[in-house]
């Protein structure tokens, strides 16, 4: 998958902790998400997106989960940049994975509004008006989802390049799913499979990088 330019140790061992980190963002994510799913008075996941736990007085938790998972896609950033260094994507790669990482920062800073009865006692329906920081918040989502799959289209493509197919075919259907237009009726749980397919790819890519950087 990577094409590894001639390091030395030091350089090695940043990259892969900054990989490391970057595996560890969807994991992190998940956990925190399903146990706030499960814990917390009120939440529907067939409601409510992940992204209404950010509030509430226990929304801190959510929103820090935003943020640290944001920090760990920017970390894999860095080290698909210092481990891909020839062949088809290496600069724009980093760059795509990078804005996905800081738009899970930004819309862990920037909340959505409370609706639908969450958190309890929450009007029973959507909100009249959005907020400022809800729109931040879709926003910055959006970006951050359509930079990933512009990311696993470059992806498939260097992969069809080096004629492996079948990572080629996944990273494009990674893709299509995140770039499927949302269903008002079923927009919660199609934004959850949409994280599961985000997370999955950034785990996938960053475990596939570190191996293949110490085995170079």
């Amino acid at each position: 998958m990577a094409t590894i330019a001639a390091t030395g140790p030091a350089v090695r061992r940043s990259a892969d902790r900054l990989l490391l980190a970057g595996s560890l963002a969807g994991p992190v994510f998940f956990a925190s998400a399903a146990t706030q799913m499960l814990t917390r008075d009120g939440y529907d996941i067939t409601r409510h997106p992940i992204s209404q736990l950010a509030t509430g007085g226990l929304g801190w938790i959510q929103i820090t989960t935003f943020v640290l998972a944001g920090l760990g896609g920017i970390a894999l950033a860095v080290g698909v940049r210092r481990t891909l260094t020839e062949g088809t994507g290496r600069r724009v790669l980093p760059i795509f994975v990078g804005i996905f990482g800081a738009g899970l920062v930004a819309a862990g800073v920037f909340t959505m509004d409370p609706e639908y009865g969450f958190p309890v006692g929450t009007a029973d329906g959507p909100v009249g008006e959005m907020s400022w920081h809800s729109i931040a918040h879709s926003a910055a989502a959006a970006v951050a989802f359509t930079a990933l799959a512009a990311a696993a289209i470059v992806l498939a493509v260097r992969q069809a390049r080096r004629r492996t197919a079948l990572p080629a075919v996944l990273n494009g259907l990674a893709a299509l799913i995140l770039l499927m237009p949302m269903s008002p009726s079923h927009m919660s749980i199609q934004i959850a499979v949409n994280g599961l397919v985000a997370f999955t790819w950034t785990t996938v890519v960053a475990v596939s990088l570190r191996r293949s950087s110490w085995s170079a």
